[in-house]
């Protein structure tokens, strides 16, 4: 089964085919994909503009499936399903991706079914050179989310923990605002890390006492209050020279205390599901800090930890496409109407 996936959610146009039959020992099913991002365009207003990125959408859909379809040397007819991003997400954003894939479905003849973007996040890792076998807990870290979720197959989840304010990312593009940093905050507060001492300030590890859920919020106040009171800092609050050190150990004192938070609450939740396999996946899951904290804590209690392929990590059509097919050869596909839901608990889908 050849499924095209179609991801539309937020700022970036992800397109790819998935090819069960192309399914081997060194090759786990991705013909081809194509990827554009907005970066650029949100960056000269420091994070998304929604109707911005619903334009960009439309304008790179056709000319992105044309790119792919040359790369896979394939012709639109000999696509066999199309999977697209349903939600969560921006509305308008959605609605483009939704409309053009159902459409496409329409004309062709083939069937479509709407993917939960953070579902196709979760599985993306099952993409990779070592896929991990459910059940397993996996960390969600991607933009506005961050989730903990206990996985015992495809479409049953368990939310151990949730975000209750900001998450991760979006602390993450919070921070590098404050540091005069450009969008997207994350992997800018990465590099500048690289040459920082991550105890070189304190900042709090919230909610490590209080289950699995996470907020990020006072996290962000608290850095907002670092800089502002560091001199040399380079904050918008400081007006002195600023001093690169400085402004260093400010990045990686922030990454790792929010590193930190991430891997204690995960070893928690493996201890509390009694599981030994974590799976983190979302863009955030990219950063090189998180992944080497969490192999040495998890190696601790004789537990593993599997990732996405790097391209895989950030939003991409490729997870949307496999977890269309993961669907699809289970009988399931949507009708002809077309809707899109920018609020969507991964409890409520169905199971697999």
């Amino acid at each position: 089964m050849k499924v095209l996936g179609l991801e539309t959610s937020c700022d970036e146009t992800g397109l790819a085919i998935f090819d069960s039959e192309q399914i081997s020992s060194d090759n786990q099913g991705l013909v081809g994909q194509v990827l554009y991002s907005q970066i650029e365009l949100h960056a000269l207003y420091g994070g998304v503009v929604p109707e911005l990125a619903s334009r960009d959408h439309i304008r790179k859909l056709v000319p992105l499936l044309n790119e792919l379809l040359d790369q896979c040397d394939m012709k639109k007819s000999e696509i066999d399903a199309i999977a697209y991003t349903k939600g969560p997400g921006l509305i308008g954003a959605l609605m483009t991706g939704a409309l053009f894939g159902r459409s496409l479905a329409y004309g062709l003849d083939i069937p479509a079914i709407g993917i939960h973007h953070m579902e196709g996040h979760l599985l993306a890792p099952l993409m990779g050179a070592n896929p991990p076998a459910f059940p397993f807990v996996s960390l969600l870290v991607s933009g506005g989310h961050t989730l903990l979720i206990a996985a015992r197959g495809v479409g049953q989840y368990e939310i151990l923990g949730e975000s209750i304010d900001d998450a991760a990312g979006e602390c993450f593009d919070k921070a590098a605002k404050m540091l005069g940093l450009p969008y997207p905050g994350g992997p800018n507060i990465a590099k500048l890390a690289e040459t920082g001492n991550q105890n070189a300030y304190s900042l709090p590890r919230p909610m490590l006492h209080r289950g699995l859920d996470f907020s990020f919020s006072g996290m962000k106040t608290a850095v907002h209050n670092l800089i502002k009171d560091t001199p040399h800092s380079g904050g918008s609050g400081n007006s002195a020279e600023s001093n690169p050190q400085v402004r260093a150990d400010i990045a990686a004192s922030f990454q790792h205390a929010v590193v930190d938070t991430l891997v204690r609450k995960c070893v928690k939740a493996l201890k509390q599901v009694d599981m030994s396999r974590l799976v983190i996946a979302g863009g955030v899951s990219a950063n090189t800090h998180l992944r080497e904290t969490l192999e040495a804590e998890l190696a601790k209690i004789n537990a593993t930890v599997h990732y996405a392929p790097p391209a895989l990590c950030t939003d991409n059509g490729a997870m949307i496409a496999y977890a269309g097919y993961e669907r699809l050869q289970a009988g399931q596909s949507d009708d002809l109407a077309v809707s899109c839901v920018p609020r969507w608990p991964m409890t409520e889908l169905p199971p697999v």
